[in-house]
């Protein structure tokens, strides 16, 4: 529904019509910026009038829905048999995110619980009763276990509903549909109706990203739905996704790109101005005031000592660069036809946060944990109205936060538009919060991938996604389960194919 991440789809939709290796060399002239985007459609016109019919820009809920089905009819094709489609996707997560519900509070009284985005997976039953695939994949965040409406559990109504989801609306019970599903966690393979503690049940549809191999802690909601008559007979109907023997850390995937230094606000930006803000907020933190501890303030005296602004400076939407491979799964981000990097730019900071993100890291590097707010000298405090309640133990309490290298990243969430408080990079000496790129690769995405529209939509669509990595762990055991194969393991292909 967002213009900036349907472009962004439509791209990648293009780059899809081709192989793996025959991706061509005007996409990666466009993401660089050396041509404009006409030159490249104009070049593969084929390949773009099949991306436009692929990528919509379309909202659920707002739309037609008659519209929606005939395009789905459509998409599917008229002759094709609609038992081998899998439908993937959730509603917005807002109205069940924990963050969200402290933010939803009732205003100019509408009540949180009437928040109509509670009621948003109504359009993906639709989805499933009009066109019956053979699977489903639904994803949210975890606060939707929690989340409550009427006394009663909304992870509870939805999971009912998306067994039943014709009988679920009131439109469709005359038709009485006869589509039915069982659901089954990623974290086991038993299903849903031989589970005998519920609340048991509803953990295990969590998945873990970081204990599936993947270098970000992030814990979201997914139920893999197979419509009965698909589900295979015996045990083992659905194979849990498998847990590596090693973590991935934010370190081995972010290490080798190229070192940049963050903007600077309400004040002149350039090389030098950054060097002697950074430096004034390593003399401020080193104040005997502010009682930090011998090794803090070491640290922070030997990063002002040998301060130098990166060559790259700020970074752009491509910054040319050689060895940029991650350690973690480099053939899966590689690309070498990009010759450099994409969308890696740095935002600017006011130089009170600057102080702040110099302090962050620098704690971060020093006791190897991210501070709370109970940890900052009281000179440095945001000048927040709850700033109180959050050292008492409130909400945002670690409202910095540095991403520490050693181990994998806290969740990449859509929040990171808003400021990079959240996103501090490890490294004290570029003082700054994730690039888009940054933020992209803690989720997989591959090194081609281009994000279009202004940077905080970029980060938006970043925090949004799931992680890809993740999505083709699934795509693996629903391919299994279906009968279906891989057609193709690079970062350009379709996750699978028909047998």
């Amino acid at each position: 529904m967002e213009e900036s991440a349907h472009k962004t789809l439509l791209l990648r939709s293009f780059v899809r019509q081709f192989g793996v290796n025959d991706i061509p060399l005007e996409y990666y002239c466009y993401a660089r910026g050396d041509i404009p985007l006409a030159e490249l459609t104009g070049a593969y016109r084929d390949e773009w009038e099949q991306a436009e019919r692929e990528a919509w820009l379309a909202e659920l809920g707002a739309e037609d829905h008659l519209e929606v089905r005939s395009r789905v009819d459509e998409a599917l094709g008229k002759n094709s048999n609609m038992g081998e489609a899998v439908l993937v996707g959730g509603p917005p997560c807002q109205a069940y995110s924990l963050v969200g519900r402290s933010r939803m509070k009732p205003v100019k009284g509408v009540e949180f619980e009437s928040d109509r985005r509670h009621f948003l997976y109504r359009e993906y039953l639709r989805i499933l009763a009009d066109h019956a695939p053979a699977a489903f994949v639904f994803e949210n965040v975890k606060g939707l276990l929690s989340s409550t409406r009427d006394g009663a559990t909304v992870f509870g109504q939805i999971r009912n509903d998306l067994c039943f989801p014709g009988k679920a609306l009131e439109d469709y019970r005359a038709r009485c549909p006869k589509v039915e599903y069982q659901l089954f966690p990623l974290a086991a393979a038993d299903s849903l109706f031989d589970c005998e503690e519920p609340d048991a049940l509803a953990k295990r549809f969590v998945v873990r990203a970081e204990q599936l191999g993947l270098p970000q802690a992030r814990h979201r909601v997914i139920i893999i739905g197979i419509r009965s008559d698909c589900v295979p007979r015996g045990e083992g109907a659905l194979r849990p996704l498998p847990e590596p023997t090693e973590l991935a850390v934010l370190n081995d995937v972010l290490c080798k790109l190229p070192k940049l230094r963050s903007g600077l606000t309400r004040t002149k930006d350039s090389d030098d101005h950054w060097e002697k803000a950074v430096r004034a907020s390593a003399n401020g933190l080193l104040r005997e005031a502010l009682g930090l501890s011998t090794t803090m303030r070491e640290e922070i005296a030997r990063i002002s000592e040998q301060l130098h602004a990166p060559p790259d400076g700020r970074g752009g939407r491509f910054v040319p660069a050689q060895n940029v491979l991650p350690l973690y799964e480099p053939s899966w981000y590689a690309d070498a036809k990009i010759e450099g990097v994409l969308n890696h730019e740095t935002r600017g900071h006011m130089p009170d946060d600057l102080t702040r993100y110099l302090f962050v890291s620098t704690f971060g590097v020093v006791e190897r944990r991210s501070p709370t707010l109970t940890d900052f000298p009281r000179d440095l405090l945001p000048d927040h109205f709850n700033v109180t309640s959050a050292i008492r133990g409130g909400l945002f309490s670690d409202r910095f936060r540095v991403q520490l290298a050693d181990l994998p990243s806290k969740t990449i969430t859509s929040h990171i538009s808003k400021d990079g408080h959240y996103y501090i990079h490890p490294d004290p000496t570029q003082c700054r919060s994730l690039t888009v790129r940054e933020a992209a690769r803690l989720q997989t995405f591959p090194d081609n991938y281009f994000f279009e529209g202004p940077r905080t939509q970029q980060y938006v669509q970043v925090g949004n996604a799931v992680p890809p990595l993740l999505a083709r762990q699934i795509a693996y055991v629903l391919a299994e389960t279906l009968g279906l194969k891989p057609s193709g393991t690079g970062n350009g292909a379709p996750a699978m194919s028909l047998a």
